[in-house]
């Protein structure tokens, strides 16, 4: 490690070790330290084996009514023993408790000391560890690092008066010293909740550096070629004979006008000669398959194939039927590929796509196997982006590449969410990545009504799903696991189709799971869509991506354990209809604090957008970045619920750097990142 990796490694938390408290003013349920002689110390051997050590303020007057503090150690070694012999002077930290002799602390920190021993200016950092390596070392090696290493300002004068001076906050060197050796007297609860000046300023130069590094993979993205696939007009209007302008006619829907907006933004970037790196968000049923659809079409119509790649077999053949519908009555040919196929058909649809027959390829992974080639791949569509990983996304796109004459470019790439980014994210982790955002529902959807049912009502439940299917409507019920598990005790899909069966013997039940062939998994999500079907109980493979207009009620069974993006992409598979939908949540009890949290923002909202921003309070960025997090380096102090008002001033001084200051972005990033930056340009 280099010594600024260890100037940078910060405290957790502090000790105040600047003062001491005598035994005789010790109280139970306080953290203290504490000093004084050893009177007393024996290895007890019950209830099990241990070390008592007697503790009294001094020397002189140890009757039996002078106070006194037991030290108890239930693992210790023959040195503490000798270290702990009576008439040593001991200086002791730790909780105090009441206990059967008395006061006593349970394995405190002990030192050795002598009567005169100062204690410490300043408080006592503890810094974050693994396992063997212990605080002493740490404050040893970070010292040593602290005294060799200078940490110079590099930021200019106009970065700094304009975005630094305002926040009030010291120098970089000086806030590195205060938070590894805050004086005493400092403000201890400022430090530890991270409003110290000398906190904001670490903080506000780790979000530059997260700026800096994610703007720049962007400008290197763009210097990159790739083919430009401008409109096809005649006369400056758009041609009509396009795929595009056809597609569009076809269409048996106006698009909204937030859907002309975001497709009107892709179109601009497929026509640039460098690559479009663009995500898409949008609510659950908001109309991203169409506008997928037109960016497609406009890739073909340039003489190009697309690629669509979905995360399961169930979604990624929904596209299908769904493309194959709009674009094989224009004479564009799709292809299909997943594990699933059979050897025949597995064949046709590689020739195709190497040969190029194949405009429009759509499947699941299978499409990165080592035998899939593309005549000319210029454009990548990747749907819940981010259930894949860096590596997934990028053996996609090294399958491009310009037959005709050899020539390397880099695809377009276009990925889809319907997990809608918060803000914050989206100016952070998100920040090399150009974002449309559909804003606004297609017309017809119906609104969802969400309820909170305990388990012990679910006689009722069953009642309300016998009466929607006697109505003709279908229905979906969820559950968590396909098998028993012993620790989460989970209703499980095969129990819950057996009993649904039994207790609703008018109605055909099918079940839908993971571990079902591919050839099952279809037909059952076939009969569903058919109507042949009533009552789906299904595993969360039917999350994503599942469209049954008449499906108008969907119960979640065990809702607690789900998180919420599950749990409101799983009630965006109803209200598709016109029929009045709901969607009952039922769970066990007792509920924890977030789980009880998660169930309430459903019923309060079906906004997906206040759904993110409340799941991203519950439970922080990382899981809301899924597979992104191999690729973006996680931020170490900054945290971006506390922290988000130092966002806009990091990206200003980023802007600023980046246009003019080139070499003091390299530096910056050299200090912060070290080789880490290397995961951003991909």
């Amino acid at each position: 490690m280099r010594d600024i990796d260890f100037v940078l490694h910060l405290p957790l938390r502090y000790e105040d070790e600047t003062t001491l408290t005598p035994i005789s003013a010790l109280q139970p349920g306080c953290t203290a330290q504490t000093e004084g002689v050893v009177t007393g110390s024996e290895i007890a051997y019950r209830p099990r084996r241990q070390l008592l050590v007697t503790l009294h303020d001094d020397a002189e007057g140890q009757g039996q009514a002078a106070p006194a503090l037991i030290l108890r150690f239930l693992n210790f070694y023959g040195s503490q023993v000798t270290q702990m012999a009576a008439g040593k002077r001991l200086r002791v930290r730790g909780d105090v408790r009441g206990g059967f002799f008395g006061l006593e602390m349970v394995h405190p920190a002990v030192r050795v000391v002598g009567a005169d021993t100062p204690l410490p200016q300043s408080l006592t950092p503890v810094y974050p560890a693994t396992a063997g390596i212990s605080q002493a070392y740490l404050r040893r090696v970070i010292d040593s690092a602290l005294a060799r290493t200078s940490l110079p300002e590099l930021l200019p004068d106009a970065v700094t008066q304009a975005w630094l001076r305002p926040l009030g906050v010291p120098t970089l060197m000086d806030a590195v010293h205060i938070l590894h050796h805050p004086r005493a007297g400092a403000d201890e609860s400022a430090l530890m909740d991270g409003t110290h000046p000398a906190w904001t300023r670490i903080r506000f130069e780790e979000l530059l550096a997260q700026q800096l590094s994610l703007k720049r993979a962007h400008a290197i993205r763009q210097a990159r070629t790739a083919p430009a696939m401008p409109l096809q007009r005649k006369g400056g209007a758009r041609n009509n004979d396009s795929l595009v302008a056809r597609l569009l006619a076809g269409l048996p829907f106006a698009l909204t006008r937030a859907q002309q907006r975001v497709v009107a933004e892709i179109s601009h970037d497929l026509a640039q000669p460098h690559p479009m790196q663009r995500l898409l968000q949008g609510d659950v049923g908001s109309g991203k398959t169409v506008v997928a659809a037109l960016a497609a079409a406009q890739a073909i119509d340039a003489g190009y194939q697309a690629a669509l790649m979905a995360p399961t077999e169930i979604l990624a053949g929904q596209h299908a039927r769904k493309l194959r519908a709009w674009l094989e009555p224009l004479g564009v040919q799709v292809a299909w590929l997943a594990g699933g196929l059979k050897t025949k058909e597995r064949r046709a649809a590689l020739e195709a796509t190497a040969r190029g027959d194949a405009a429009f390829v759509i499947g699941t992974h299978a499409m990165i196997q080592d035998n899939v080639a593309f005549a000319r791949l210029g454009l990548i569509i990747v749907d819940e982006q981010h259930r894949f990983g860096v590596e997934q996304r990028l053996a996609l796109r090294a399958k491009a590449h310009d037959e005709s004459d050899g020539r390397e470019f880099q695809p377009h790439q276009l990925m889809m969410s319907a997990t809608p980014i918060p803000r914050t994210l989206a100016m952070t982790y998100y920040a090399d990545l150009d974002i449309s955002t559909i804003d606004e529902l297609p017309p017809g959807r119906t609104s969802v009504l969400t309820k909170l049912v305990s388990d012990a009502r679910r006689d009722e439940v069953i009642a309300r799903v016998r009466d929607a299917a006697c109505a003709g409507r279908q229905i979906y019920w969820v559950c968590p696991l396909i098998e028993e598990s012993e620790a989460l005790q989970l209703q499980t899909a095969v129990e819950t189709y057996e009993k649904l069966s039994a207790a609703l013997p008018g109605l055909k039940v099918g079940l839908v799971h993971g571990r079902l062939s591919s050839a099952d998994k279809a037909a059952v999500m076939e009969a569903f869509q058919r109507n042949d079907v009533q009552l789906l109980v299904a595993t969360t493979v039917i999350e994503v991506g599942v469209d049954v207009p008449n499906a108008s009620l969907m119960v979640i069974e065990h809702a607690e354990r789900f998180g919420l993006a599950q749990l409101h992409q799983l009630r965006g598979r109803v209200g598709r209809g016109s029929a009045a939908s709901a969607c009952v949540l039922l769970y066990g009890g007792p509920l924890s604090a977030a789980g009880r949290a998660r169930l309430r923002t459903m019923r309060e909202t079906t906004n997906g957008f206040e759904i993110a921003r409340r799941d991203l309070e519950i439970r922080g960025p990382g899981e809301f970045l899924g597979a992104r997090q191999s690729g973006v380096a996680m931020l170490r102090f900054a945290d971006l619920q506390r922290d988000a008002w130092l966002i806009e001033p990091a990206r200003g001084a980023a802007q600023q750097l980046l246009r003019d200051w080139p070499q003091v972005v390299e530096q910056h990033l050299n200090r912060w990142l070290g080789t880490r930056e290397q995961y951003l340009k991909t």
